[in-house]
Order: structure tokens, then sequence, then C-alpha cells
């Protein structure tokens, strides 16, 4: 008996002729490599369908071409050539390819004095397409800080003031009493209120880049903010930490225009469209500012 040869559905003509922009799987769970980690990623995977007669594409060609990225460390060359294998495994059906990965990178951070080290996660989504034959890479990346309210910090301020002036009124000063005071809670009876923040940052690349940047630009983001969050730390790095928050003050319009500076310095980079959230501890709602430079839509 002669086997049956299985049907291919998507190899019939549509029923309505007309092209699709984007056809594909989203969500598709793959490890990727990346700095020498293998991590855990979701991938979302297309091509057009310019071909308007066609029923479908072949997405399981596009599911197996994911494999390259488990083999070899994620580069924009990488993801040029795996777009174009998109293309070639759909020759007469696709004219662009597109691939869209969102993962967690993790770097191993150092606490602020002491020798202690850990980890931090940053959500990470990296974009790619191959259009009209023309390659670009996009990253969305996600790095959390903490932010200390200027307004608050003046406010604690003149009620210390107040509350030294109450204490200490028609009393001669004597050093000691007045560095006893200013360690009690009785002297410093207010203090500023501090959240924290977050950075979504969208970034166009350089055409020709050999690596993906990334590091290179979550260190000019934090260096930028001042205060990025710690991972594990002793009362010496906490008490570090409290002093830059303290001679860090900003608003959320202040965070967004130090970052949209910074990364305007930051080499292969095109293009730059940012977000800053402050997750108020005042407030039930969260303060936001955006900002951008060289981006169309």
């Amino acid at each position: 008996m002669n086997a049956l040869t299985l049907p291919d559905i998507a190899a019939q003509a549509s029923r309505q002729a007309l092209p699709l922009e984007w056809v594909g799987m989203c969500g598709i769970a793959l490890p990727v490599l990346l700095d020498g980690q293998r991590i855990a990623a979701k991938a979302d995977a297309g091509v057009s369908l310019n071909d308007g007669e066609a029923r479908g594409i072949h997405m399981s060609r596009l599911y197996l071409a994911l494999e390259m990225l488990e083999q070899q460390n994620l580069t924009p060359a990488l993801l040029r050539r795996l777009l174009q294998r998109f293309l070639d495994s759909h020759e007469g059906l696709a004219h662009n390819a597109y691939l869209r990965l969102h993962l967690d990178l993790l770097l191993k951070r150092p606490a602020l004095v002491s020798p202690l080290a850990g980890w931090k996660s940053y959500p990470l989504s990296i974009e790619a397409r191959l259009k009209n034959a023309m390659f670009h890479v996009e990253l969305k990346i996600q790095v959390p800080y903490s932010s200390t309210c200027p307004c608050s910090a003046a406010l604690s301020r003149q009620l210390i003031q107040q509350q030294f002036i109450e204490d200490f009124a028609d009393q001669p000063l004597q050093h000691a009493e007045i560095l006893a005071w200013l360690g009690s809670a009785q002297g410093i009876v207010a203090t500023p209120h501090s959240q924290r923040s977050h950075a979504e940052l969208h970034l166009r690349l350089d055409d020709f880049l050999d690596e993906l940047p990334l590091i290179a630009v979550i260190d000019d983001a934090e260096n930028a903010l001042g205060t990025a969050v710690q991972t594990a730390v002793k009362r010496a790095d906490e008490q570090a930490f409290a002093l830059a928050n303290g001679q860090n003050l900003m608003f959320c319009e202040d965070a967004a225009r130090r970052l949209n500076l910074a990364l305007r310095r930051s080499p292969g980079i095109n293009a730059c469209q940012l977000r800053v959230v402050h997750a108020e501890s005042l407030h039930a709602h969260d303060a936001v500012a955006h900002s951008q430079w060289n981006w169309e839509s």
C-alpha cells in the first residue's frame, strides 16, 4: 500500500487574494546565547505575505530557523542572517522579515562600599527587521533606580529647622548637645520621600554595529541617574546609598533630561525615545516624563 502524501493546505490558493503585512508566531520559548549567558527568551517571528494569492506562510520554517539563536552569540550580524533565512525559506512569498526577542538580562553589580555583589535583572526587548532590503535593530531596556523628591527634601529641612528653633530657643548652643540632637529622632523630625523608579529606553541602533551595546547603555543610564537600585548590601552600603540619594534629588523631569543628554553621547545609538516613571510614595499615582531625539515614527 502506497503512503499517502500529506496535504499542504498553506500551498493552496487563497480564496480572497490580499497581501498581508505580517504573518508569524508570537511567544515562542527558546534559549538565547548572549554574552556567554544562555538566557530564556520569548520570540515573535514573522514575515510579510506579499503574494496575495498564497493561502499562508510556512511557519515551521521560521521556527526551525530560530535554532541559530541557541548556537551563536547574539549580535546584529546574527540577527541579519536569521532574517535573511526567513526570507530565503519564503522566496516568492515574502519581501520583509521581522523578529522580536523578550528576555531579562542578568548583570552582576557590586555594592557601593562593601565587597558584596549581586545579580540585577533588566527587562529587555530586541527588535530586528529586514524591510525593503534595509536592516534595522531597536532595543527596549528598562533600568530601575531610586529617586528622592526635591520638594519633599526642602519641606523636611524646613521642619528640622523649626524643631531646632523650638528645642534650642534662648539656650546657649553646646556642641555635644547639638550633635546628640542631630542623631536623635527628636531632631530629625521629617525625612523626604523616595521612590523606586524606572526608565524605559527605546533605542535605534546604527546599522553596522558589531555588538549589541547592552551593558554600555545600561551603564550610561545608571551613571546619568546616579542612584541605581542595589542588590546585596551591608549597613555601610545602605548608608552610602542614603547619602547618594540625599545628594541626588530629582524630579522625573530631571531624570528624563539627564538620560536624554547621556544617551546622545552613547556610541552606536542614532535615535532615542525614553519614558521615566517615578512610582510616587506620596501619591497613589505616578509621575511620568517623556523625551526623545532624532526619532521619527
